[in-house]
């Protein structure tokens, strides 16, 4: 083979590689506020930060209150705005009333560029 087509194979597989590691990035879910597992006083509001700019109109997110002191395994949905935040990789949800006593767990789906949605959830304890 001579350096020429060697040369422009190699151009052409690192091109598609690159290509096809553009096409595959999708948001992660890289922190949160509160942190997942916590155990602290209610957040008057509950912060996820992606990696990548979040698409707005179709990313969003559900806050449940999946434990309660004298009703365990009661799960139940909890009034909630989401919006996204001064950072366009940042998805803000303020409950509308103050969190109580219990575990909750936020229920996410985040769609940035390349318009695939990627869920999650992770929770947190409210002292």
């Amino acid at each position: 083979m001579s350096f020429l087509k060697t040369t422009t194979v190699a151009v052409a597989l690192t091109a598609g590689l690159l290509l096809s590691a553009v096409v595959q990035a999708h948001p992660k879910l890289l922190s949160s506020t509160p942190v997942e597992g916590s155990d602290a006083a209610a957040p008057s509001k509950i912060e996820l930060h992606f990696s990548e700019n979040l698409t707005t109109q179709f990313s969003g997110a559900k806050l449940i209150m999946t434990d309660m002191p004298g009703m365990p395994n009661s799960p139940m949905g909890v009034k909630a705005s989401v919006a996204g935040g001064s950072d366009p990789k940042t998805m803000v949800i303020t409950p509308a009333a103050p969190l109580t006593t219990g575990t909750y767990k936020v229920e996410w789906r985040a769609v940035s560029s390349d318009t695939h949605p990627i869920t999650g959830n992770f929770s947190f304890k409210v002292k």
